[in-house]
């Protein structure tokens, strides 16, 4: 006669199966887990300490950024802030991240210091040193985070320099003695490719009342085939009948040409050059403040 099911002996011989294959899986996969709890853990802590940087290279509310590490809370946490330090930091603009109970701090050193500072414009600190963090399961499952002077965070001890970041030359300002308000072109020079110039109609890019400029944009510049998105942003920090402060935000990390801005109207010379790794120069322009104050500054 046709049997259908199982019986209760095949049923108690699968189950016992079963629980023998989950009773070795579990070690594994608990294994597995605590590791990937430290890995999450410091690829998270890199991605606060990029953040930071990021948020001081473009000055974001005209300040410096950090990140402060505290050990003596459970969970142990680290904290996005911004200003100096953070005993003096604007608490409001804090983001507070909390590691897994699974993991913790046993070192963070930065120059002695449980915090590291990125200086505004070039993100660059002057604490370098490094974070480590490990399994509260097993001490032996560690990772280490360093942070060079360049504010490059990186797993592990070492940072080479050929994967240095190239300093930010962004927001770099100088005064212009001239009326600028019926301005025509501003003209972007790239005089190694000059098929690549680009030129600016000032008057569109001005508000109603001619006190303020702004334009950004990206200009492919290069050999045929071969071009590289140069990205700029130019604007005035204040533009009067008699003189304009301009402000050109070009980040070396996405410029490579070299490049020269003038005003179609000013046939004296240059308002600020660049060589191709982002070294700005005073322009040539009569109209250039003479002395410090017309020299480019970085804000």
């Amino acid at each position: 006669m046709r049997r259908n099911g199982f019986t209760l002996t095949e049923l108690l011989v699968i189950i016992g199966v079963l629980v023998i294959l989950s009773a070795m899986a579990l070690p594994a996969f608990q294994i597995f887990a605590k590791k990937s709890d430290v890995a999450s853990g410091a690829q998270n802590i890199i991605a606060a300490l990029r953040l930071a940087q990021n948020k001081a290279l473009s000055s974001d509310n005209a300040s410096p950024w950090g990140v402060y590490f505290d050990s003596s809370v459970v969970p142990n946490s680290y904290t996005i802030f911004k200003g100096a330090n953070f005993a003096a930091r604007d608490a409001s603009f804090d983001t507070v991240n909390n590691l897994s109970k699974k993991t913790e701090l046993y070192e963070v050193n930065f120059g002695g210091s449980p915090e590291v500072i990125f200086n505004r414009p070039r993100g660059d600190t002057a604490q370098a040193g490094t974070v480590k963090l490990k399994s509260t399961f097993n001490p032996a499952e560690t990772k280490t985070i360093t942070v060079n002077s360049m504010g490059l965070a990186v797993l592990g001890e070492d940072v080479a320099p050929s994967v240095l970041p190239q300093k930010d030359s962004r927001h770099v300002h100088f005064d212009y003695n001239q009326n600028v308000q019926s301005a025509a072109t501003l003209q972007l020079i790239f005089p190694d490719y000059p098929d690549d110039n680009y030129n600016i109609d000032f008057q569109t890019y001005l508000n109603a009342d001619k006190t303020e400029f702004f334009w950004e944009g990206t200009v492919p510049v290069g050999p045929i085939g071969n071009k590289t998105d140069q990205k700029l942003k130019i604007h005035t920090h204040s533009l009067t009948a008699i003189a304009a402060q301009f402000s050109v935000h070009r980040d070396r990390r996405y410029n490579d040409k070299v490049l020269k801005i003038h005003l179609s109207d000013d046939t004296s010379g240059s308002l600020i050059e660049y060589t191709a790794d982002g070294q700005e120069s005073r322009g040539t322009s009569i109209y250039l403040v003479a002395g410090e104050a017309g020299d480019p500054q970085r804000q």
